[in-house]
């Protein structure tokens, strides 16, 4: 197959090219290139962008179905420009803490899922004696609250789990995330509303969560990674620790990059994530993170509803929208959507073959009409339930084909990550 005749983004910068694709991976890139006996696919006006990877998504099942599927999600996943995702262990059910839950939740993945997909294993209390197992089975790395997760199967680290989870994960060269919000900080909210809310998780629990995870990541020499930095301080202190030579990383979300806590009044339910919008100084700080995720983390619509803050379930849909919104800012540069949506999550989580267009590299592409602009619209979401924060938000970009390994989306293929070079 040739891909003829589009502009090829990558991290390195825009050219026009073609691209040759034999057994699903890429065997050249140059201009012009000859004809071929293959198919050929006019791209021509087009920007042909590495396959998203959404590293950082809830499909919920087995289990929790009712929210989100695999089947929905991951085509929810294409049409926004992704050819790949890794699943988080918790909001399932069971909770991707033992072999046994892994292996449920591999199968369903390799019967539902039409990209390439990855797995995350949790650490909990007292499973420790199933790190070890899970990364021969091929998980990607392990997540671990550091505080409530608010889901009763999956309960958050107590220092020593924490401590000698980190040891063991840094013993079997894996990487463990963290939902870094020091519980000692948190508060129970004071009344029913928004503003509530808000002030019971302030920015300061985030803060030292980070601090206190990256002193255990350099006494235990474990790679971490913080999902979701939600504060200007919490990035600055990833950057100064990786500087220093800690093996630390963390990324954001589109939410935090378009709201702030004045928005959250307004948006009302649909807002609610933890950690919550924090400044608008907050927010223009966390455009230079080095990788943006959805956090996709859905659930029916009734749950949230209603004038009680406090009862309304926390989490965000959003990864169907992800690259297209960040086009519709523009803020960044197209490599720089190609890096942190892509290339920077296959290099950090060690995906093998996949985050650039270059010969060697899976053919996951995302061929797309950067002219076309819109609006989220709830009637175009592919979720199982049609609903998102981001309705209304501008849009940019039509995703006029996605190629997973040189083919149409429709059947996935497990990923595990490659090892340390």
């Amino acid at each position: 197959m040739i891909v003829r005749g589009g502009t090829v983004v990558t991290a390195r910068g825009v050219d026009r090219a073609d691209l040759e694709i034999a057994d699903g991976l890429i065997t050249a890139v140059e201009p012009d290139l000859d004809e071929s006996a293959g198919e050929e696919i006019d791209a021509t006006g087009l920007h042909i962008f590495p396959g998203g990877i959404d590293s950082h998504v809830h499909f919920n099942e087995p289990g929790r179905t009712e929210w989100e599927d695999i089947a929905h999600g991951s085509a929810a996943l294409a049409a926004g420009g992704y050819t790949c995702f890794v699943d988080m262990p918790l909001n399932n059910l069971p909770v991707t803490t033992t072999v046994e839950a892994f292996d449920l939740k591999l199968e369903a993945m390799r019967r539902s899922s039409k990209v390439d997909f990855g797995l995350w294993g949790g650490l909990v209390p007292g499973n420790l004696d199933q790190l070890e197992p899970l990364v021969r089975r091929g998980v990607m790395g392990f997540k671990a609250f550091m505080c409530p997760s608010g889901i009763d199967e999956f309960p958050a680290c107590d220092e020593m789990t924490l401590r000698q989870g980190m040891k063991r994960i840094a013993e079997l060269d894996s990487i463990l995330l963290v939902h870094a919000e020091d519980p000692s900080l948190l508060m129970e909210p004071t009344g029913p509303a928004a503003r509530d809310f808000l002030a019971s998780r302030p920015s300061a629990a985030e803060v030292s969560a980070i601090e206190h995870a990256i002193a255990i990541a350099e006494q235990t020499g474990c790679a971490l990674h913080v999902v979701h930095v939600s504060t200007a301080r919490g990035a600055d202190l990833i950057d100064e620790a990786s500087g220093s030579g800690v093996d630390v990383s963390g990324e954001t979300c589109p939410h935090y990059l378009l709201y702030s806590d004045r928005d959250v009044e307004r948006l009302g339910g649909l807002a609610k994530c933890a950690p919550p919008f924090r400044t608008d100084q907050d927010r223009g700080r966390l455009w230079r993170m080095p990788m943006v995720v959805s956090d996709h983390s859905p659930s029916i619509i009734v749950l949230k509803q209603g004038s009680d803050f406090r009862q309304i379930w926390g989490g965000i849909s959003g990864c169907q929208s992800a690259r297209q919104l960040l086009l519709a800012q523009d803020r960044l540069e197209l490599s720089s959507i190609a890096a942190i949506t892509s290339t920077n999550i296959a290099n950090r989580f060690r995906l093998p073959s996949k985050g650039d267009i270059a010969p060697g590299f899976d053919a996951d592409l995302w061929l797309v009409d950067i002219g076309y602009e819109d609006f989220v619209r709830r009637e175009d979401l592919l979720y199982r339930n049609k609903f998102s924060v981001h309705e209304g938000q501008r849009i940019r970009g039509r995703t006029v084909r996605i190629l997973v390994r040189g083919v149409e989306p429709g059947r996935g293929g497990f990923i595990r990550p490659s090892g340390r070079s």
